[in-house]
């Protein structure tokens, strides 16, 4: 890591959706947003399944569309490096992932910091709450998804229990597993 480096801590916080579900991450500054989309993706618990796009303003960062008539102009996030994007503690940035779903995540600066160089970055300082599943349908979806795991009187309890492949946990959150996770991210 070049001497100059800096490290961005970030909080992302998946919005709309209480108590709050959020991880606290610490990046390079010069991480491409491209990177930044798997480090969430581990970070949250996401499988990386759907399309997703940052929104810096009236800007919008993704995977270009090979299709020239595509109504989303977005800029290509695998050269836009986070520290363009964000220079000063608490800017924001929105990361959209599953545009189905319609997860939105709040992405906060909120510290610069010079590199230790004994760490490994990226790495999961932090967080709260299991991720929702993929595919659950959005904040209303998980909602009901919820409420039907968590009522073994429910209609759709097995059928819910058996589609998310094992026992749900909505509070689980394990630091060292994600945090383990995001160190195999280059």
């Amino acid at each position: 890591m070049a001497i100059d480096a800096k490290i961005y801590q970030l909080k992302i916080t998946l919005k709309y959706i209480r108590p709050p579900i959020w991880r606290r991450i610490q990046v390079r500054r010069d991480i491409a947003l491209a990177t930044l989309h798997r480090v969430l993706q581990v970070a949250m618990g996401w499988y990386d399944c759907h399309l997703h796009q940052f929104r810096a303003g009236k800007t919008y960062y993704g995977t270009p569309d090979i299709d020239e008539f595509s109504e989303l102009n977005l800029k290509d996030d695998s050269r836009a490096q986070l520290g363009r994007v964000l220079t000063e503690p608490k800017q924001k940035l929105i990361y959209e992932y599953d545009f189905g779903d319609g997860w939105e995540h709040e992405i906060v600066l909120e510290k610069v910091l010079a590199p230790d160089p004994a760490v490994r970055y990226p790495r999961c300082l932090g967080g709260a709450r299991a991720c929702p599943p993929e595919d659950c349908g959005g904040v209303g979806g998980y909602a009901s998804f919820l409420a039907a795991i968590r009522d073994p009187d429910h209609e759709e309890h097995d059928e819910y229990l058996q589609w998310v492949g094992r026992e749900f946990d909505p509070e689980e959150f394990d630091l060292e597993e994600f945090d383990i996770a995001l160190r195999h991210i280059e």
